[in-house]
């Protein structure tokens, strides 16, 4: 349960990021970013290519250098890459030679090198099981499927026992189905884990179904947090009832009106299919993408 003594578990101040420009002044991505998130909420953040989105989760994951503000964790101010932060990225990166099992305990040891071997082998054992992997860990990544190596690089993630979740379109590559099935995944085990959570995602649907807060985020150079919408259904969350609710479609339908108007402000429309954002077209192929979902639809 959040409580008044957790509401900022996490603090993110006045957030600056800037890249080094040899022909003027630094390039600006990020600026002036504030956020609070509650001990045990779950953000997404969401907002067109290219607007810092990576950037701000990769900040908070201490992995990429803070150009000004800060970000506090827990009441401590972080200064780097830490175990109380874990990422899953869009891409599993785990070692073709380890098996399931051994990818995993890459990480337990050494983030836990003084625990016994036992304990160890329990954390990664339970870990797979949990993303249902629990009679696979002895299988190479070649062996599995886009999805499957994912799993383990959610359970690679939970089994550091992190404080926060960190999740950069961690499902980008997968088809609708495993995309939905991984979502219900991440989905469970922060109700288990009782974790902090932050996903970076270009869906829609996605960011609506998964979080308690979507945060939409104003588009770059110099981007800040244009909108928050707090998200009102109770967990947890069976994928039925919210897609079933009157109210996803219109907080579906507002984050949708948030991008197509700032898209408007930085040039070219967007097409949005089915939820997923597609990305800067010239005007005639927008036209003929719409026609045609319109016509599929």
């Amino acid at each position: 349960m959040i409580t008044k003594e957790n509401s900022q578990f996490v603090e993110i101040s006045n957030l600056i990021k800037e890249y080094p420009n040899p022909y003027g002044e630094d390039f600006r991505v990020v600026e002036n970013f504030d956020l609070k998130i509650k001990e045990g909420e779950f953000i997404s953040l969401i907002g067109h290519s290219g607007c810092g989105k990576s950037t701000v989760l990769t900040m908070l994951a201490g992995l990429n250098e803070i150009s000004g503000g800060g970000i506090i964790v827990g009441n401590k101010e972080i200064d780097g890459p830490g175990p109380d932060r874990a990422v899953v990225f869009q891409a599993p990166c785990l070692m073709p030679w380890m098996t399931a099992f051994d990818n995993v305990m890459l990480g337990v040891k050494n983030v836990y090198p003084h625990v016994s071997k036992q304990e160890r082998i329990q954390i990664v054992e339970y870990s797979l099981s949990a993303v249902g992997l629990g009679d696979e860990m002895k299988k190479y990544p070649r062996e599995m499927s886009g999805g499957m190596q994912q799993r383990v690089g959610i359970a690679r993630a939970i089994a550091l026992q992190p404080r926060v979740l960190l999740l950069d379109e961690p499902f980008g590559r997968l088809d609708s189905l495993t995309r939905m099935e991984l979502q219900d995944v991440i989905i469970d085990i922060l109700a288990k884990e009782k974790l902090t959570a932050m996903i970076v995602t270009h869906d829609v649907d996605e960011a609506v179904f998964m979080a308690d807060r979507c945060v939409m985020m104003s588009n770059g150079p110099k981007a800040g947090v244009g909108e928050i919408l707090e998200i009102g259904f109770p967990r947890p969350r069976e994928r039925k009832e919210v897609f079933d609710d009157p109210n996803f479609f219109a907080y579906r339908e507002h984050l949708l009106a948030f991008l197509e108007q700032r898209s408007h402000i930085k040039g070219e429309p967007r097409v949005f299919a089915n939820g997923e954002i597609l990305g800067f077209m010239d005007k005639e192929r927008v036209e003929v993408i719409r026609r045609n979902h319109e016509k599929v639809s």
